[in-house]
């Protein structure tokens, strides 16, 4: 979509649960465009086809709940050992096979052009978490004292980080920032400066993938807390210029006046690169917000 977005609305009318905002930047057309899936998993879901895909692999994984023990996880609570590898096992390969479909695709160029993803997969109380790329996942929640606080779930996949570029440069790929940006690093072919990919995986961007791209997303859980409030997703638009607490602060403050939070925090970004980079031409911004109904 370009500028526009979708809500799931509550029966007052007012995007309680989740919405979703899309605004396009002036760099082209809009990139980060996004949709907002509803009833995933149910039969009247719809045809999206990446959401099928992960069920899909998700089902080909068997598990029995009374032959589990519980593990722990990164964060210190418990959790099913069986059900988060299960679930990291279907995110990977519904990842490489949504990847394999993009390139088999007849209609789409990916050769040069490619995506981020980043899904958040909630069964109960916990979270399955898959990144691909640099759009981010940031958790609202309030401290035992009381203060609203972001919790950042995904690292930036960027060729930035020393074990993107390790992986990258060990199969031949190039990384380092241009002069005129010193604070980007990017890919590029051995022999050519090109194409100067700011991710370090990414759906799509196959003239890179023999060169230390990949599609494998990194995968991570969280256990659901009784002050955790609400979910931010959102591109590197949103990201480039409004910080993790910027941006759960101007949800938080959406959702109490009984507003349309994701609409409010494009807004705050489109907002922030005119006053941060007035001479440059603004990204594209797309936010997902949703908020823990059972809080």
């Amino acid at each position: 979509m370009g500028e526009g977005g979708a809500s799931f609305c509550a029966d007052n009318g007012v995007s309680r649960l989740a919405s979703l905002y899309s605004r396009q930047g002036k760099k082209g057309p809009n990139q980060d465009a996004a949709i907002l899936y509803q009833g995933f998993g149910t039969e009247d879901a719809g045809e999206r086809h990446s959401p099928l895909l992960l069920l899909r692999h998700r089902a080909d994984c068997s598990y029995d709940s009374s032959d589990s023990d519980d593990g722990s996880s990164s964060d210190g609570s418990l959790v099913s050992a069986e059900v988060f590898d299960e679930w990291k096992e279907a995110s990977i390969s519904a990842f490489k096979a949504m990847d394999k479909e993009l390139e088999l695709h007849p209609q789409l160029n990916s050769f040069h052009s490619g995506t981020t993803a980043v899904t958040i997969i909630k069964e109960g109380r916990d979270l399955i978490i898959s990144n691909l790329g640099d759009s981010r996942a940031v958790m609202g929640t309030f401290s035992e004292e009381g203060d609203l606080k972001a919790v950042q779930l995904t690292t930036d996949l960027k060729p930035s980080l020393p074990r993107e570029a390790e992986r990258i440069r060990k199969n031949n790929g190039r990384v380092f920032a241009l002069r005129d940006e010193p604070d980007i690093q990017r890919v590029w072919l051995p022999d050519s400066n090109f194409p100067g990919l700011a991710m370090a995986r990414a759906f799509g961007d196959f003239e890179l993938k023999n060169y230390g791209v990949i599609a494998t997303p990194q995968v991570s859980y969280r256990r659901l807390r009784d002050r955790d409030q609400f979910i931010v997703l959102a591109t590197d638009g949103v990201w480039d210029v409004l910080s993790n607490d910027e941006v759960v602060k101007v949800a938080w403050l959406a959702f109490r006046q009984e507003e349309d939070a994701s609409r409010a925090v494009v807004k705050a970004a489109v907002q922030a690169w005119r006053r941060k980079f007035p001479s440059r031409r603004a990204d594209d911004c797309s936010a997902a917000c949703i908020f823990l109904d059972d809080r």
